[in-house]
């Protein structure tokens, strides 16, 4: 065994109790509710002020503080290509029309002997 290893705890070394560390904060318990009727339990400090929405650990809608009126789940849009951004600002006769200036200047530059990797 190596020399340094620790092999056990002190009698009574154990955690503090209550009575060395003190009275607990004062805290306030938050129930939020999701659309997927799953219930979250939260405790913050009496004196801090709880958010109105919170995302449901279980299932990442998010969750509100009534629960007669749930929030809906948020909507997801459909994951956009860089191009597809592209053709929202660009019309066809303009990319065109890049895309032909573009290769006359990559045609000339490597007429001239320019190295182009």
């Amino acid at each position: 065994m190596a020399a340094g290893a620790i092999r056990g705890s002190r009698i009574g070394s154990g955690p503090m109790g209550e009575a060395e560390r003190g009275e607990a904060a004062p805290r306030q318990r938050v129930v939020y509710f999701c659309a997927n009727d799953h219930e979250t339990v939260l405790n913050f400090a009496a004196e801090a002020e709880a958010p109105e929405s919170w995302d449901c650990p279980r299932c990442g809608l998010p969750s509100g503080v009534d629960a007669a009126n749930r929030p809906s789940a948020s909507k997801n849009e459909p994951y956009k290509t860089h191009l597809a951004y592209v053709k929202e600002r660009r019309s066809e006769d303009e990319a065109k029309e890049i895309l032909d200036e573009a290769l006359s200047m990559l045609r000339t530059r490597r007429k001239s002997g320019e190295l182009i990797f």
